[in-house]
């Protein structure tokens, strides 16, 4: 089992950067596919960044692309999520994903990963 536990989040204005960390225990996820999504209000948790399994690549959803950054230290099996230029659209519950053995076409699925954090609440005031 992977527990995952997200802290960062917090109200900031437009324009303002944030940087969300995800700390893993239970075993190591350096091998592991590991992932941010996020959910606003009324709406499908929805795909922001990722590493997939073998850590070569990084996926970004498009309309972060450029503002984001995913990054990870395995040294302290930490995940963290970059966010500069905030908008108020990207006001969002966020949540961390993890898993081992996901395969590359289902990385953006939310219901396919296996493990996830509590999330931790992003709010961008404009």
């Amino acid at each position: 089992q992977v527990q995952l536990v997200e802290t960062g989040g917090g109200l900031v204005q437009a324009g303002d950067s944030l940087t969300l960390s995800c700390v893993a225990s239970g075993r190591t996820i350096s091998r592991y596919a590991v992932a941010w999504f996020r959910q606003a209000p009324g709406k499908d948790r929805e795909f922001v960044a990722c590493f997939t399994r073998t850590g070569s690549r990084t996926l970004y959803k498009d309309s972060v692309k450029g503002r984001f950054t995913i990054s990870r230290d395995n040294a302290k099996n930490t995940v963290y999520l970059q966010m500069n230029s905030l908008k108020a659209e990207d006001t969002a519950v966020y949540y961390c994903a993890a898993d081992e053995r996901i395969i590359y076409s289902d990385l953006g699925r939310h219901t396919a990963w296996d493990y996830w954090g509590q999330g931790t609440q992003v709010t961008v005031s404009s």
